[in-house]
């Protein structure tokens, strides 16, 4: 079964072109993909992936507030105990701040000009591992490691195992 991904614009933000296309390429190589439109909360957002059953939340922000909005929709997930749905991003996010936003459990950010590729990549390592592991786990793995996301998954996969059953420091 494909991920479900609930893709969302946050805040006042109205550039929505880039986070159409990304659905759309999404949708296009297999993923259930729900675009919630414009001028989302994180209350909002949160409340469709929960509704929608989704794995995945993808938010894109043009506004300069995503340290306010990304933050807020981590802690909304936290609040409504759905940790285990894996929040993704893209926009305009100068480095410092993505260091920031992934030791809170954002699992990638995608700046502008990424690859649609990349992003797909992505997704489809975290999807093929959820057997295995779960997202937040690669989240944390990645934070406790200082890798991504899908360096963790990989890993992983490649040992056959899950974190409890090999006998690796974290």
């Amino acid at each position: 079964m494909p991920l479900r991904i609930v893709m969302a614009k946050v805040g006042l933000d109205g550039h929505d072109r880039g986070v159409k296309v990304v659905a759309r390429a999404l949708r296009d190589a297999g993923f259930e993909v729900i675009y919630t439109g414009l001028r989302q909360t994180p209350e909002m957002v949160v409340d469709a992936a929960l509704q929608e059953d989704a794995q995945v939340i993808g938010l894109s922000l043009h506004s300069g507030a995503h340290m306010t909005l990304i933050p807020a929709v981590v802690e909304e997930l936290q609040k409504k105990k759905a940790e285990d749905i894996m929040v993704f991003a893209g926009g305009i996010i100068p480095e410092e701040d993505i260091t920031e936003l992934k030791k809170i459990g954002v699992a990638e950010i995608f700046p502008p000009g990424s690859p649609l590729q990349d992003i797909v990549d992505f997704l489809r390592g975290i999807g093929g591992f959820r057997g295995v592991l779960d997202a937040v786990t690669l989240a944390a793995i990645a934070r406790m490691t200082k890798h991504d996301a899908v360096e963790a998954a990989t890993f992983f996969a490649a040992e056959g195992a899950a974190p409890s059953r090999l006998d690796v420091p974290l």
